[in-house]
């Protein structure tokens, strides 16, 4: 799914990377605990979070992810936002809780990519 697609979707604002919204996202997480999210498939995917701090972006980048969207109407701080850029990633904000935004994405095909087994 194109990034500008997402920003459809959600009426989301886009707070850095405009100029890479016509990348594409495989997959989806929707999560505020970056420790699951490392246990998420690497795919070029977009990062669906409330949490506000650089632990996000480092995570994303860990991950390989295009785009972070904070939910909730969370704007993260500067610092933040300078670390996204710093990265390259898309970093979007919309008002719709995780649980509807991620409902949204997944209505229109974006979809949680492959599971990873335990044991």
């Amino acid at each position: 799914m194109k990034i500008a697609k997402i920003i459809e979707l959600l009426d989301a604002k886009v707070l850095c990377g405009a100029d890479k919204i016509d990348g594409t996202v495989n997959s989806a997480c929707g999560c505020d605990m970056m420790s699951d999210v490392l246990a998420f498939v690497k795919e070029q995917a977009v990062l669906i979070t409330g949490l506000c701090n650089p632990q996000v972006v480092r995570t994303a980048v860990m991950m390989d992810m295009r785009c972070i969207v904070f939910v909730r109407g969370k704007l993260p701080p500067e610092d933040v936002l300078k670390l996204a850029d710093e990265a390259g990633i898309v970093v979007l904000a919309t008002n719709e809780r995780m649980y509807t935004a991620c409902g949204k994405l997944y209505t229109e095909g974006l979809t949680g990519g492959e599971v990873i087994k335990n044991g």
